[in-house]
């Protein structure tokens, strides 16, 4: 399984928290990887993704896009139905992004699994302790064969 994120303050933080609560699930490997420098042989070695972004201008990250845009052509037919969630920082209320990123999912196609994850203003611990639990939530199901 693969935590995607984007090197901004609070997604980093969120995504190490994502990445914290998916390895307490030891059946699954997991790599934490920074959009940019994720390659196809990342999405296609995954048996689950969690992809985390800021919320730019009501809109995904442009690194987040560019993995999603490197991908996409080279992956079609070989990761149908492979288990996402998401995870945003958001500054307005998320929306946009989560939008953005549903609809190039369902281009792949990808399979939704968790709830998204959008924490609006300063991180907290009750957002951080979500986002631990989405991470080992989607660990455990792709480990159980439930997604």
């Amino acid at each position: 399984m693969i935590v995607y994120h984007t090197q901004t303050g609070h997604t980093r933080a969120m995504a190490r928290a994502v990445f914290r609560g998916a390895r307490r699930v030891p059946e699954v490997q997991t790599r934490l990887k920074m959009a940019l420098r994720a390659e196809l042989n990342d999405l296609l070695w995954a048996d689950g993704l969690l992809l985390g972004t800021p919320e730019n201008f009501g809109y995904m990250s442009g690194a987040l896009k560019n993995f999603l845009d490197r991908t996409y052509y080279p992956a079609q037919g070989k990761i149908s139905g492979l288990p996402y969630a998401v995870f945003i920082s958001a500054g307005n209320d998320g929306t946009g992004a989560l939008n953005s990123i549903e609809r190039i999912a369902r281009g792949y196609p990808l399979k939704p699994v968790c709830d998204p994850i959008i924490a609006r203003g300063e991180l907290d611990a009750e957002v951080l302790e979500h986002c631990e639990e989405l991470g080992e939530t989607m660990a455990s199901g792709v480990a159980w064969g439930i997604f």
